[in-house]
């Protein structure tokens, strides 16, 4: 059972050259169904074309997917280009295998600290549920 309308945007993809794009279906449903308004981009989405979704919606979060292992390569940037295109306070949320599994392992606070670096105000390792997003989300948001 759908939530009331939240009246709040996103736009939710797969970025880089990456394929996959179960996780980002996931999430445009969960979203969807707690009353968002969802762009869903599919995958192999390019930076622009996050942002171009976002300027057209006015989206209030950008949401990457990523399950190849270069998330950190494929949102490099992504914030200045944001500031660039006077969204500098849109939420970015990164997800998925964000880097290679081992060093995910290994490695997460210091991943965790590389993409707070990226300018994103969250990244979930691929564990995260879709409703644990949508409830981060609306808490980022002031919705919570």
């Amino acid at each position: 059972m759908a939530n009331r309308k939240v009246n709040k945007s996103v736009v939710i993809g797969t970025i880089g050259q990456d394929a996959h794009m179960i996780g980002g279906w996931v999430l445009t449903q969960a979203f969807r169904e707690a009353g968002f308004t969802v762009a869903f981009l599919g995958a192999v989405v390019p930076q622009q074309e996050f942002i171009d979704a976002a300027i057209e919606i006015n989206a209030d979060a950008i949401l990457v997917s990523s399950s190849y292992g270069m998330g950190l390569i494929d949102c490099e940037g992504l914030r200045d280009k944001c500031i660039e295109a006077g969204l500098g306070d849109i939420i970015l949320y990164a997800g998925g295998t964000v880097a290679a599994p081992l060093e995910l392992e290994r490695n997460w606070p210091q991943i965790e600290k590389r993409f707070a670096d990226m300018g994103f105000n969250r990244v979930f390792k691929n564990t995260c549920t879709a409703q644990e997003a949508v409830e981060y989300l609306k808490k980022d948001l002031g919705i919570a």
